[in-house]
């Protein structure tokens, strides 16, 4: 098959133009207890997790003089939690604070109610709630809330479990906490205030990251360790898979709501959700991913020039691959630092260039080399098609990808915003026909087992019992998707 056969067989989607070509982060979290002017430490730890959620940011801290206050606004952490009147209309020495990408109700079209921390005035007394992660039976459960009189405020899957939490009959919130999440299915960190009280709790496989530090006197719960660094917090320990730690004047306090399960941690927090300054599950990511980028070329070598890196989330993948392959490292792919979000866009030609104003070639480094093209994964290849024209018209002698991922083939639903699985790039096409479609000299993406050593398991995937949630790329999901599967947006053999 030629590569116009495959131009025609597979013809670019309508939304080439807007694509980044990336999974969508899930959400972050911050909390701090027992400090003072929480609300600042909440927003510079917030600040540090920006990258997991850029649509919206909040904050609620709560005094006992004044009780609960609240700021949620759209947009950037920066934007919003810099003014010094902002982080004083949030006194109190507890905090908790949540960046958003929406993962679940409107997506793309975030709105003020929907925007997390979520409150609630329980009958034992207000309760704020973040969650990063996603409920796959939350549609279920809302749905027999509705139908038994909960009026709810929002589309996120979040206020199931303030409902669950409303409608229970235990003695104080933690418990209610503890029913709630003993009926939910899916992924879910959560990071949960009260008057007296900060809750950190993760699911029993774990899929979503949670850490505990120390801040000073006082306490501090994050999404990445990362966070910890910016604000002097210590860090002490991960929050473990299926644990509910309470922190309280009394310490922490440890507990074990739900039945053991094996973890199933997301494998794409070491591949691209978290920052390369993190540290999750004992082990730097910034390493894991330079681990990546040498089992990738043991795995996938050829001969070439330069090893470029698609910045920043290759990166530490392009540097591994160079320094396993000998094949010098350039940064051949310059990004704009200053882009932020693309601005509005006011015709067809510049919504085009969407790409070439985030990223431009070093052409007087690229002009006649082969060159290894680093990314972390490929989702539609819409913008990696564009880079690859980018790299050509620079004068490039051959191009070829490497990517730092197994070929991304499932939706995941387990809190990261993934397109419906026919516009997944892997889902429709042939390793080689996607190469045809890129237009590239040669693709390899890492292989599962792979992956799996580069991220500290010697012998690759055990199939008999996976390690990680891989199933954005096996197709294997530790948690049925209970929602999806009775919507028809995935078949029980899909769900295998």
């Amino acid at each position: 098959m030629t590569d116009a056969d495959i131009a025609s067989r597979f013809p670019r989607h309508p939304f080439d133009g807007d694509d980044p070509d990336k999974l969508r982060e899930e959400c972050g979290l911050f909390g701090a207890f027992n400090v003072a002017d929480a609300a600042s430490f909440v927003a510079l730890g917030l600040h540090a997790l920006q990258h997991r959620g850029q649509e919206a940011a909040g904050i609620v801290t709560y005094d006992p003089e004044i009780g609960f206050s609240s700021v949620r606004r759209l947009g950037y952490v920066r934007d919003n939690f810099t003014q010094r009147e902002t982080i004083e209309a949030l006194p109190g020495r507890s905090g908790i604070g949540h960046v958003r990408y929406s993962t679940s109700g409107a997506k793309g079209q975030t709105a003020i109610r929907d925007v997390q921390p979520l409150y609630a005035d329980l009958a034992m007394g207000g309760c704020a709630v973040a969650h990063n992660g996603n409920l796959t039976n939350a549609r279920a459960i809302k749905k027999e809330l509705i139908e038994r009189g909960s009026i709810f405020q929002s589309s996120s899957d979040t206020e199931v479990i303030i409902h669950l939490m409303a409608r229970s009959f235990q003695k104080n919130i933690p418990e209610r906490m503890k029913e709630a999440l003993r009926r939910v299915e899916g992924a879910f960190s959560i990071i949960a205030l009260t008057r007296s009280k900060m809750i950190g709790v993760r699911d029993p496989l774990g899929v979503r990251p949670l850490s505990l530090a120390r801040l000073g006197e006082g306490w501090a719960l994050a999404s990445e360790t990362c966070a910890f660094d910016i604000c002097g917090a210590e860090f002490v320990r991960e929050i473990e898979p299926g644990e509910m730690v309470i922190i309280s004047e009394k310490g922490v306090e440890s507990f074990r709501p739900f039945e053991p399960a094996r973890p199933r941690f997301c494998i794409f927090e070491h591949v691209y959700f978290s920052r390369p300054d993190s540290v999750i599950g004992g082990r730097s990511v910034y390493e894991s991913r330079r681990a990546i980028g040498v089992e990738l070329a043991r795995e996938a070598p050829v001969e070439a020039d330069l090893v470029c890196p698609i910045p920043d989330s290759g990166t530490p993948a392009a540097i591994g691959y160079s320094q396993e392959s000998g094949i010098p490292y350039a940064m051949g792919i310059i990004r704009n630092q200053y882009m932020g979000r693309t601005f509005i866009e006011p015709s067809e030609q510049i919504r085009n260039m969407g790409v070439r104003l985030k990223l431009n070639v070093n052409r007087a480094l690229i002009r006649g080399k082969r060159v290894v093209l680093v990314d972390d994964s490929v989702v539609r290849g819409t913008t990696s098609r564009k880079i690859r024209e980018m790299i050509v018209d620079a004068g490039a002698a051959e191009v070829h990808f490497r990517i730092a991922s197994p070929p991304t083939a499932w939706p995941c639903f387990y809190g990261v915003d993934t397109p419906e699985r026919d516009k997944l790039l892997a889902a429709r096409m042939t390793e080689e026909e996607m190469r045809a479609y890129l237009g590239v000299d040669s693709l390899r993406f890492i292989s599962l087992d792979g992956l799996y050593r580069a991220v500290g398991e010697e012998k690759g995937r055990d199939p008999s019992a996976p390690r990680y949630c891989d199933a954005c790329f096996s197709g294997e999901y530790p948690v049925p998707p209970s929602d999806a599967l009775a919507e028809g947006a995935l078949t029980l053999e899909d769900a295998r």
